[in-house]
């Protein structure tokens, strides 16, 4: 999990490097490196790549490529740290989704931890004035996409195999983000291209290392330290692009992180 949060630290600095091409552009290259990978795979053991559920999985598709791209666009207002951050309330989303469309039931000690997350969100947003309006309004979109994401699989359950799931993910991102590219084309400047291509790369090997930490690890150890996500890239924000947070902004991460490692824990 700490190589899979790494490698996705990594992708989030060369996009916020690269913030100047459109996001389409961005969400293009990501999408297609990785397709490459995966169709790959799926070719070389023989699964059908077209999967069973094909209804939630073009709906996975669809809700991932939006989500990807709102957040790759929020990283042109705000601090990297934050908008990974806000991006990490989705499981608040995917909570309340959850409640209407799969009947599950949630604790009150779980709300309660929700809670406090959404109070991060309430301090980053109302007392932290550094921060970006527009760039709130898209991360936080983003955030629900993703929790849209989130209860879509749990649909899916193991009716495809994860890597079918994906695919059609960097399927659909790669068409249309192509299509829309198109109508904002940037050119790449020298090692920009290779920057671009790695970003693939570095999202592939981030997919696959999350993968194999929950099939040898139970959720509940696991899933935490997928939030050590924030504090790489709060690390690269600082070293990297000089970013500056202040208190109110460590304090809201720290509480939004806090509170979702919390439910992390607690969930069985």
């Amino acid at each position: 999990m700490v190589i899979s949060t790494l490698s996705f630290s990594f992708m989030n600095a060369i996009v916020k490097y690269l913030v100047h091409l459109p996001a389409y552009e961005l969400v293009f290259f990501r999408s297609l490196v990785t397709l490459i990978f995966s169709i790959s795979f799926l070719i070389f053991h023989k699964i059908p790549m077209l999967g069973n559920k094909r209804v939630l999985l073009l709906s996975r598709g669809i809700f991932g490529f939006i989500s990807l791209t709102l957040f790759f666009m929020s990283l042109k207002y705000l601090t990297m740290g934050t908008a990974v951050s806000l991006r990490y309330i989705a499981p608040i989303f995917a909570a309340i989704f959850a409640v209407y469309m799969l009947k599950e039931t949630i604790k009150l000690i779980q709300w309660l931890f929700f809670a406090v997350a959404f109070g991060g969100v309430l301090v980053l947003t109302g007392l932290d004035k550094e921060i970006n309006s527009y760039g709130l309004i898209l991360i936080v979109i983003s955030a629900i996409f993703s929790g849209l994401v989130f209860v879509t699989i749990t649909k899916i359950g193991k009716q495809d195999h994860p890597l079918v799931v994906v695919n059609y993910f960097m399927f659909i991102a790669t068409i249309v983000g192509g299509i829309l590219m198109l109508f904002n084309w940037v050119t790449p400047r020298g090692i920009e291209w290779l920057l671009l291509f790695s970003l693939g790369i570095f999202g592939y090997f981030g997919q696959l290392y999350m993968t194999k930490a929950f099939q040898s690890a139970s959720t509940n150890q696991v899933a935490p330290l997928k939030y050590t996500e924030v504090i790489f890239t709060v690390t690269i924000g600082l070293l990297w692009f000089n970013e500056i947070y202040t208190l109110w902004s460590l304090l809201g991460i720290f509480m939004i992180i806090g509170g979702l490692v919390l439910n992390a824990l607690h969930k069985k």
